[in-house]
């Protein structure tokens, strides 16, 4: 079947020299953010942002999908019109927000952001670490399993979770209704799970008072998977390292940025220098299903 002509649009100039190689594709830079250009957009690429805002504007006569650069896609289902194809970047940030995963967690048990502030004081001293340490992991889907590779070599004994029990070809993999009984025998629980009406507001005052004195949770899914007043108030006695907050952005006068025990970056998860190269393989492999007459791939909505 030959391919046929498709009208794309780009955030930005960028976009337009790293796929002017394309054949059959006509490129419009768009963020959609005001008119659209032309009579009609196949593919239109979103910059990127984990934002739903602004999608209710797009009209489904004259565009038919909109490729998204981040992984998650929270509340677009409620704001997207019907007729509009809507695909997530699966592939694309997973194994950079495991590296921050786990960097958050060494940062937090080695005292490295106590350091960064002790600029010029010598105060060393015992610190926490990952070896002969009880790990869970709670979530096991794309950044999930890229943290567990991560994982290995760092001499931590690893406790798995999901939505369910099963297991798998790396051994077993708890329910999530074992959390009570898993939760007072680990040091440290990292979340990578999708937010649903079964993790939104997951870790509260009874997940956190669960957790031995001195335990961390490190939070790289949804900002509103863990209770933010309720880390304020176990401050001292549990520890918080999180790459997403809720309220997002963390406002400057938050008690978030000043609570002991607690490690904030702002949602960089998936900025890394490996996320450019491989977002442009994902829209080509989409401009390359449209033009054979595919439907697109990874569609979350629509």
């Amino acid at each position: 079947m030959a391919s046929r002509t498709l009208h794309v649009t780009v955030p930005d100039d960028s976009w337009l020299s790293a796929l002017d190689d394309l054949d059959d594709v006509e490129l419009s830079v768009w963020d959609m953010d005001g008119d659209q250009p032309g009579e009609h957009v196949d593919l239109a690429v979103r910059p990127y942002t984990v934002a739903a805002g602004g999608l209710d504007a797009l009209d489904p006569d004259r565009l038919d999908v909109v490729q998204s650069q981040a992984l998650g896609y929270d509340g677009v289902a409620d704001v997207l019109p019907d007729g509009i194809t809507y695909c997530n970047a699966v592939g694309v940030h997973e194994e950079s927000t495991a590296e921050l995963a786990v960097a958050l967690l060494l940062a937090s048990q080695r005292e490295i952001d106590r350091y960064a502030r002790e600029v010029g004081q010598w105060n060393r001293g015992f610190t926490a670490s990952l070896i002969d340490r009880r790990v869970m992991l709670l979530g096991t889907g794309g950044i999930g399993r890229e943290i567990e590779k991560r994982l290995d070599g760092f001499g931590a004994e690893l406790v798995r979770v999901a939505s369910r029990a099963r297991t798998d070809d790396r051994g077993e993999i708890h329910g999530q209704d074992e959390l009570p009984t898993l939760l007072p025998t680990v040091d440290a629980v990292l979340l990578a799970v999708p937010l649903s009406d079964s993790t939104e507001g997951l870790v509260d005052d009874d997940f956190l008072a669960a957790l031995p004195d001195g335990a961390i949770v490190v939070n790289v899914s949804r900002g509103k998977v863990v209770d933010t007043d309720a880390v304020v108030r176990q401050a001292g006695r549990v520890r918080l390292a999180a790459d997403v907050t809720d309220p997002e952005p963390l406002p400057s006068e938050h008690p978030l940025w000043t609570t002991q025990g607690v490690l904030v970056s702002p949602h960089v998860g998936g900025m890394s220098t490996a996320m450019r190269p491989r977002i442009e393989a994902v829209v080509r492999r989409q401009i390359a299903l449209l033009q054979d007459g595919q439907p697109p791939a990874d569609v979350v909505v629509g």
